[in-house]
C-alpha cells in the first residue's frame, strides 16, 4: 500500500471513523482502523463488533503513484498523529509489516496487524429501504435521543425504537419516566407496521453523522442489522434483540386541563427555580390555576425558590410534581414559541405539544410531592 493525501482531506473521515473504536479492547484488532486503498479509492473502517463505521474519499495527491492493498493500524495513535501534524500532504506506504507516515520533516512508523483479522459487519438480506433527508433524520433525532436510558437493566430502554409505516416513520425513546415521540410523513415501502430497536451508541453516531443536515441518506433495516449511507460514509449496527413495550399506551388521552404558555418563559423559570430543587430528586411543584402557572422548589437545607408564569389556561386549579430535567429537556427540543401543556389530575402524566405541530409529542411522568 502507498498513497499520498492532504492531511485536511484525511482528517475529518479518520476522526468520522475513530470515535467508534474504544480505548479498552480485549482484542488488539478491535483498537486499530482498517485502512483500504483500491483503485485511488481509500476507505478507513472502525468497529467494536457492535457497530461499524467507514468513510471513503478519493482526494489523493495524484501526482504520486497510489498501490492499492489494506491494512490495520493503530486507531489513537494515527489519529493522535494527523492532528498535530501542520497541513499539507501525508505520505503512507507499508513497509516491512509496519506503515510508514512522513509529512515535511517529520517521519514515524505504525506498528500493524493482518487485515484479514479485521471483523466486518454481515448486513442480512434488508426488510425495509427508505430513503429520507438528513435534515429530516437530524429532527428525529434530536426530538427523542435525549430521553433514551442509560444502563438501564431493560435493555431495549438503552435504545431508540424506529418504527415503519406505509405512510410515516417514527422515532420513540424512553427512560420509563418520560417519552419522547416524533414523526415524519413519507412514501415509505413496507408492509404493515415495521419496529426496530437501535442501540444508544449508535444512535448517538448517527447524530454526529447528520449534524451536516444538508445530506440525503439512505436507511436499510434487516431483522439483525441497520446499514445508514450518505456521500461515502457507512455505519452498521447490530439492533437490539427484543419486542419495545406498547408506547401509545402510555401516552395520555381525555386530559381536560388544557394551558398554552410561551416555551421560552417557561423554560427558564424552570430552569432558575430548579437551582434550590432537591439534587436527588429534582423535584418542583406545579400550582396551576386560571391565569397563571406557580412552580416552586425546594431542598432539605430549607432553601426555597418559586416563580409564577402566565398562561393561558381556564380550568380548575391543580397541584402536581415532575422532574425538573424532564421538562426542561423536553422544552428545549420544542421549536415553537408556544408550547401546549394537556393534564388530566394530580397522579397522571403531562403532555408536552408544541403548539401548532403534533409532530413531536413528549411525555412526563409525575412524581411525589
Amino acid at each position: 500500500m502507498k498513497f499520498v493525501i492532504d492531511r485536511d482531506a484525511l482528517l475529518e473521515p479518520l476522526q468520522f471513523v475513530s470515535s467508534v473504536v474504544e480505548r479498552r479492547q480485549v482484542l488488539p484488532i478491535l483498537s486499530n482502523l482498517l485502512l483500504t486503498l483500491n483503485k485511488g479509492k481509500l476507505s478507513l473502517t472502525g468497529t467494536d463488533q457492535e457497530v461499524e463505521m467507514s468513510a471513503s474519499t478519493s482526494d489523493l495527491h495524484a501526482d504520486v503513484e497510489s498501490v492499492d492493498g489494506e491494512v490495520t493500524v493503530p486507531s489513537r495513535k494515527l489519529v493522535d498523529i494527523c492532528r498535530s501534524l501542520p497541513p499539507g500532504m501525508i505520505g503512507f506506504s507499508y513497509v516491512s509489516h509496519r506503515l510508514k507516515i512522513t509529512s515535511g520533516h517529520f517521519k514515524s512508523h505504525l506498528a500493524t496487524l493482518p487485515a484479514t483479522d479485521f471483523p466486518r459487519a454481515e448486513m442480512d438480506k434488508p426488510r425495509v429501504e427508505l430513503t429520507l433527508a438528513g435534515s429530516e433524520l437530524k429532527r428525529l433525532l434530536e426530538s427523542t435521543s435525549f430521553a433514551m436510558a442509560q444502563q438501564d437493566v431493560r435493555y431495549f430502554f438503552n435504545g431508540m425504537l424506529m418504527e415503519v409505516e406505509a405512510g410515516r416513520l417514527t422515532f420513540v425513546a424512553t427512560n420509563g419516566q418520560r417519552l419522547a415521540i416524533s414523526t415524519i410523513a413519507g412514501e415509505f415501502s413496507v408492509s404493515g407496521k415495521a419496529q426496530f430497536v437501535v442501540p444508544r451508541k449508535s444512535v448517538i453516531e448517527l447524530g454526529r453523522m447528520f449534524k451536516d443536515s444538508d445530506r440525503s441518506l439512505s436507511m436499510q433495516f434487516s431483522d439483525n442489522h441497520l446499514q445508514v449511507k450518505a456521500d461515502g460514509l457507512c455505519l452498521t449496527t447490530k439492533l437490539i434483540d427484543g419486542s419495545y413495550p406498547d408506547y401509545e399506551r402510555a401516552i395520555p388521552v381525555g386530559g381536560d386541563k388544557i394551558v398554552l404558555v410561551d416555551r421560552r418563559e417557561f423554560k427558564d423559570a424552570l430552569t432558575r427555580t430548579a437551582i434550590l430543587a432537591n439534587q436527588v430528586y429534582r423535584n418542583v411543584r406545579l400550582v396551576l390555576v386560571p391565569g397563571s402557572l406557580t412552580i416552586q422548589a425546594n431542598n432539605p437545607l430549607q432553601e426555597e425558590a418559586e416563580e409564577r408564569v402566565a398562561v393561558d389556561y381556564q380550568g380548575d386549579n391543580i397541584e402536581i410534581g415532575f422532574n425538573v430535567v424532564h421538562v426542561i429537556d423536553a422544552l428545549s427540543v420544542i421549536d415553537s414559541d408556544q408550547v401546549q401543556v394537556i393534564l388530566s389530575d394530580s397522579q397522571s402524566a403531562m403532555l408536552l405539544i408544541a403548539s401548532g405541530n403534533s409532530q413531536s409529542r413528549f411525555v412526563v411522568s409525575p412524581i411525589m410531592l
